[in-house]
């Protein structure tokens, strides 16, 4: 079966803002490549405050990962996490179980509304520091549970690359 791999990457380091229309010259290059499907499905190798490395694709910034697809997240704080940021995850098909997202440097607080939002629609939501959330995602891809993440790289004082 084949699987679609989105790579985003842009000229200038991770920004703390959402991007808009005005940001368009930061795209250096955006490419969409079409890979088998990997045994394992996807894992998180490493992050950065850059980005993450997710098996073996350097996507920089904040990210949605739903397997098999990797995808630039519009946000830059975990304040800037609302139902509409996250909508992606839950007009897939089949449904994602688990979402788990990671807020950066420490575990956050998110909008009530937002996660009642997730549970409405049926997927449990798991909100943790950057680096634990990638490691959870890992563990329940390896389980091979419906998981995606929406990850926020961590600042530069606290990443694991």
């Amino acid at each position: 079966m084949m699987q679609m791999r989105v790579h985003v990457s842009w000229a200038s380091p991770a920004r703390s803002h959402i991007l808009g229309p005005a940001d368009d010259a930061l795209y250096q290059r955006t490419s969409v490549s079409v890979m088998q499907r990997e045994p394992d499905g996807a894992i998180i190798y490493s992050y950065s405050p850059r980005g993450f490395n997710v098996s073996g694709n350097h996507v920089l910034g904040p990210c949605a990962l739903v397997p098999p697809a990797i995808l630039q997240w519009n946000v830059g704080h975990h304040a800037d996490i609302t139902a509409e940021s996250l909508s992606l995850f839950h007009l897939l098909e089949p449904r994602v179980e688990v979402l788990v997202v990671g807020t950066g440097a420490r575990t956050e607080r998110l909008d009530p509304s937002v996660l009642d939002f997730l549970r409405k629609k049926g997927i449990a939501v798991e909100v943790q520091d950057t680096a634990n959330a990638c490691a959870t995602f890992n563990f329940l891809s390896s389980e091979r549970r419906l998981v995606a993440a929406a990850l926020i790289p961590p600042p530069a004082s606290s990443a694991g690359e």
